[in-house]
């Protein structure tokens, strides 16, 4: 068994999470600058044995893609032609920012360090995507939506 990477894409910054070999357990990685992030992944990504790569589907409530979506596709679409045997995962991200705020805030968290440290949501949302999809991989009915995919297919 592999590594499973989570990713938690924003315009400035990309929060990062990933699961142990075994895939038991799911942690915070680290955010990054959103620049420097495909150089990032093509070193740890060998490194570090990741055998599936998970993104955030940004979704309105309405099941819409919400507007970072325009910023994310081309990201995915570099992505595949780095990694072509790469499996990426698209996971629906919905909430993950106020789960994650909701969080830290419970962590207790102290409000200067949430000022100072903007990253710490993106990391805790990459976390929370990853654990979502742990919990509901072995669900039945279960369907992985797999990039590229036709964003009217998603």
């Amino acid at each position: 068994m592999g590594r499973i990477l989570s990713i938690d894409y924003g315009r400035k910054r990309t929060g990062l999470a990933v699961t142990d070999p075994l895939q038991i357990i799911a942690n915070g990685l680290s955010t990054i600058p959103t620049h420097e992030l495909e150089k990032w992944l093509m070193s740890y990504i060998p490194k570090e044995g990741v055998e599936r790569v998970l993104v955030g589907l940004p979704r309105r409530m309405s099941g819409e893609m919400s507007e970072s979506w325009q910023y994310i596709e081309p990201f995915l679409n570099r992505l595949h032609k780095l990694l072509p045997e790469m499996p990426i995962e698209l996971v629906d991200e919905r909430f993950t920012s106020k789960l994650a705020s909701q969080a830290i805030l419970q962590s207790g968290v102290g409000k200067q360090r949430r000022r100072e440290d903007k990253g710490m949501i993106d990391e805790v949302s990459a976390t929370i995507i990853l654990q979502q999809w742990m919990d509901n991989r072995s669900m039945p009915g279960y369907k992985a939506v797999m990039f590229p995919q036709k964003v009217e297919e998603i």
